[in-house]
């Protein structure tokens, strides 16, 4: 597979920058069974204790938590389809990047700052302050060039990784759904 140069991804910035705002919608929902696998439903539920039900975050666990355990700040990962759609060169190998929810929506740290909520179908999300960067599997699949250019100091003032959240609000989320800058409570 052949991956984009730097150049190349930063030629779509434009595109990217142009996310709503405010309101966007839910385009791809993944959940990860088990290590290298993608389902792809078209709906899901979230769930405070579980996350995304159904995906591994939580038997998973997290080798940065001193027991060992997921990591609640990161219970339920989000990012810009228009960034995912670009790195993986085409809708088909989104789900590679390894989260669970793709939305059009700016996910900036401007936008949507740390403690924002972010209402998915049903759900409600809050933006965890942990950051999500990329790993030797971005690099793998997405190429170098890549994760450079979402590590970059924009990329991550974008958030051109995405974000980490945990689910403040259970509920359903659908293809399609509104996902929304919600006030806080």
């Amino acid at each position: 597979m052949e991956h984009l140069s730097r150049e190349r991804l930063e030629a779509r910035l434009g595109h990217i920058r142009d996310s709503p705002p405010d309101r966007g919608r839910l385009l791809l929902l993944v959940r990860r069974p088990a290590p290298g696998e993608r389902d792809l439903p078209g709906e899901a539920v979230l769930d405070q204790a579980a996350g995304l039900v159904g995906d591994n975050w939580l038997a998973r666990g997290n080798p940065n938590t001193p027991d060992g355990s997921a990591n609640p700040q990161a219970q339920v990962t989000v990012m810009n389809a228009r960034v995912a759609e670009l790195v993986a060169c085409g809708i088909s190998r989104m789900p590679l990047a390894g989260d669970q929810l793709y939305v059009d929506l700016d996910l900036s740290m401007e936008n949507l700052p740390a403690g924002s909520l972010l209402a998915v179908g049903q759900a409600v999300l809050q933006v965890s302050a942990k950051p999500h960067t990329g790993c030797a599997k971005f690099v793998e699949r997405f190429g170098a060039d890549a994760m450079r250019f979402v590590n970059s100091r924009a990329g991550r003032e974008l958030r051109l990784r995405g974000m980490n959240t945990r689910v403040v609000v259970p509920g359903t989320v659908r293809l399609g759904d509104l996902a929304a800058k919600t006030p806080a409570w």
